[in-house]
């Protein structure tokens, strides 16, 4: 008799998911019409993804969710696609989604880089693991520590007034942490830091997001004017490709730093920490490629004494994976998670939506994530038809 649950099929959908309006207008104004300092030309209107499905031999569905962003993640949805379905699928089919770790081993063999799309379908295997077996997914992480997970609020980059009353708005809904998004100028983040610091007090977590805006040198400056108002984490003050910059900065100032768009792999990682780069570890469900590295990174953190940071802006299955990850090494983390996706986008495509309250997160029951995919708001948000491989 043949082994069971065995993956026969995998379903790739490219999708496109506009933000809310009231998202755009926030994020119009500010400079470059993004809501941070990343340097880029065009607008961003919405969020790009793609959304997997591994169907087994007995019919049992696995649902993953990769969010993509070419400034930041360097891929599309069709080349994600486009990797998996000529390369990285070879790999997956034909296994059991419990062999998790040989087919991460041949895929890694086989094709450098692509963190994205191994971690999409690595991200599926967890839900069709728990599908099978009638768990959730945090089980096969070593289960859950907690059932609630505190959340942090996103202040997109704008006016230190404006700022200010978002904050504030945030901390009414429960929030105990807020990441501010800097780098217009020096002055204006000194001012919008001290603003907000003046109306919520002390007892409300900061932590400040440059996305690439200085030189090292600038860098310190920037974070040396920051350093009164007590901020937990100042993430990529200086470019993505700069690690050295990132040392320079990190060796000067008392603020740990922490790379996002600097950081996909593993092996980025560990560079980083080792350099003495980083002071806090950034992880979310595309860097560094899966939950199962994605784990790796935070017992690796754990063993170096630094906190995590879990942070992304996905969509419902996605944010269900974050949760669970969360749930499953809370103890290693230190900092509130970020979870903006049902904050910027219009639709968050599962059933019933996760349960936020009181500036927390609900860890969601049920089987694998706990989620169930709107299939009329897949349809309704793709770019192209779902790519289908036997």
């Amino acid at each position: 008799m043949g082994e069971k649950n065995i993956i026969r099929r995998i379903e790739l959908t490219p999708i496109h998911v506009p933000f809310k309006e009231q998202v755009r207008k926030a994020m119009s104004s500010s400079e470059r019409g993004v809501g941070m300092a990343i340097p880029v030309d065009e607008e961003w209107l919405g969020g790009d993804f793609v959304i997997c499905k591994l169907i087994d031999d007995q019919g049992n569905e696995g649902i993953g969710e990769s969010f993509v962003w070419l400034p930041e993640t360097g891929v599309s949805p069709d080349q994600i696609i486009d990797s998996i379905e000529k390369a990285l699928s070879r790999y997956v089919l034909g296994e059991s989604p419990f062999n998790i770790e040989k087919m991460l081993f041949k895929m890694d063999n086989n094709v450098s880089r692509n963190e994205v799309a191994k971690g999409l379908l690595d991200i599926a295997c967890y839900d069709l693991m728990g599908v099978i077996t009638h768990r959730p997914a945090h089980d096969f992480m070593g289960g859950k520590l907690v059932d609630e997970i505190p959340l942090c609020a996103l202040i997109p980059m704008g006016d230190p007034i404006l700022m200010r009353g978002i904050a504030k708005s945030y901390l009414k809904r429960g929030f105990k942490t807020v990441r501010l998004k800097l780098g217009e100028s020096i002055e204006n983040d000194r001012a919008v830091c001290e603003k907000i610091r003046d109306a919520v007090g002390f007892d409300i977590r900061i932590r400040v997001d440059y996305n690439q805006a200085y030189t090292p040198d600038r860098a310190v400056q920037a974070i040396d004017a920051i350093e009164p108002f007590q901020i937990d984490v100042a993430e990529q003050p200086v470019h993505k490709d700069d690690y050295m910059g990132m040392v320079y900065v990190q060796d000067r100032v008392g603020i740990p730093l922490m790379s996002h768009e600097g950081c996909f792999s593993l092996k980025d990682l560990i560079t980083l920490v080792e350099l003495g780069g980083v002071g806090v570890v950034g992880v979310n469900t595309e860097r560094p490629g899966g939950v199962t590295n994605a784990l790796k990174a935070i017992d690796y953190a754990k063993m170096k004494g630094l906190g995590v940071v879990l942070h992304n802006q996905p969509l419902g299955v996605a944010s269900a994976v974050q949760v669970h990850l969360a749930a499953a090494r809370y103890d290693c983390l230190g900092h509130a998670i970020e979870l903006f996706g049902a904050e910027m986008m219009e639709d968050d495509l599962i059933k019933s939506p996760l349960d936020y309250s009181n500036g927390t997160i609900k860890v969601p029951e049920g089987s694998g994530w706990g989620v169930q995919l709107d299939e009329d708001a897949l349809q309704k948000y793709a770019t192209e038809d779902t790519i289908i491989i036997h």
